[in-house]
C-alpha cells in the first residue's frame, strides 16, 4: 500500500464525463495512498434522491435549495468504498438506481444548488490527503488543487462500460444510452460549472486502458507531484 505519510498531504481532483470511470479510480487511489474517497457526485446523487422522495420538482431551484439546507449527507469511507448517508439513512445502493441517476442530472444544473454543495465539498477537503472526483472539481470545487486529472472515454466505450455497471437493474441498453447522452450533453452545455478540464490538468483517455494502466499512471503523476514538492 502507498500510503501518503507525509505532512502536506496532497489534495487531488478528478474530473471527466459519466462512465469514464472516475469513481472507481478515486476510491481505488484513496485506499492505495490512505486518503479520504470525497465522491461529489453520490452527494448529488442523494440530493435527487431527497427531491423524489419529497415530491419536488427538479426545476424548481428554490425548493431544491431549501431541501439541501434541510439535509444531512455524509460519507463514510469502507473497504469497499463510501457508504452514502442522507439524514442518517444509508442510501448507498439506492442512489445507483437510474431514477436517481437521472433526478442528480437534474438538480445538478441550478446555480444556488451547486454553491450549497461547492460550500460542504470545500469543508470536506479541508487539509488534504483527499481524491475527490467530479464534474467541476478541478475547476471550481478546488481550482487550487495539487494534482488534477480529467479522465475521459470515446463515447461508445463508456456506454458499454455503464451498461456492464448497470447490467440487471432492468433499464435496456438503449436507454442507458440515451441517459448517458443526454447527460454529457447537459453537463458541457450547462451555464454554471460545465464540464470541461482544467486549463492545468493532465488529459488521461482510458478508452484503450485497464483501471490498473489508469491507476499505475495516476500514481506515476502523485509520485511526481510530491517529488516538486520536497
Amino acid at each position: 500500500m502507498m500510503t501518503d505519510t507525509s505532512p502536506g498531504k496532497l489534495l487531488i481532483a478528478i474530473d471527466g464525463p459519466a462512465g469514464a470511470g472516475k469513481s472507481t479510480i478515486a476510491s481505488r487511489l484513496a485506499r492505495k495512498l490512505g486518503y479520504v474517497n470525497l465522491e461529489s457526485g453520490a452527494m448529488y446523487r442523494a440530493l435527487g434522491l431527497k427531491a423524489i422522495e419529497h415530491d419536488t420538482s427538479f426545476d424548481d431551484e428554490p425548493a431544491l435549495v431549501k431541501l439541501a439546507h434541510d439535509s444531512r449527507i455524509a460519507l463514510e469511507p469502507t473497504i469497499g468504498g463510501n457508504r452514502v448517508l442522507l439524514d442518517g439513512v444509508d442510501v448507498s445502493a439506492r442512489i445507483r438506481d437510474a431514477d436517481v441517476t437521472q433526478a442528480a442530472s437534474r438538480v445538478s444544473v441550478h446555480p444556488q444548488v451547486r454553491e450549497w454543495m461547492v460550500a460542504r465539498q470545500r469543508e470536506m477537503g479541508v487539509g488534504g490527503g483527499v481524491v475527490m472526483e467530479g464534474r467541476d472539481i478541478g475547476t471550481k470545487v478546488f481550482p487550487d488543487a495539487d494534482l488534477k486529472i480529467f479522465l475521459d472515454a470515446d463515447p461508445v466505450i463508456r456506454e458499454q462500460r455503464r451498461r456492464d455497471q448497470h447490467q440487471g437493474r432492468g433499464a435496456s441498453a438503449e436507454a442507458m444510452a440515451a441517459e448517458l447522452r443526454e447527460r454529457d450533453l447537459r453537463d458541457r452545455t450547462r451555464a454554471n460549472s460545465p464540464l470541461v478540464a482544467a486549463a492545468d490538468a493532465v488529459v488521461l483517455d482510458s478508452t484503450h486502458l485497464s483501471e490498473d494502466e489508469v491507476l499505475a499512471r495516476i500514481e506515476a503523476l502523485v509520485a511526481e507531484r510530491r517529488r516538486a514538492q520536497e
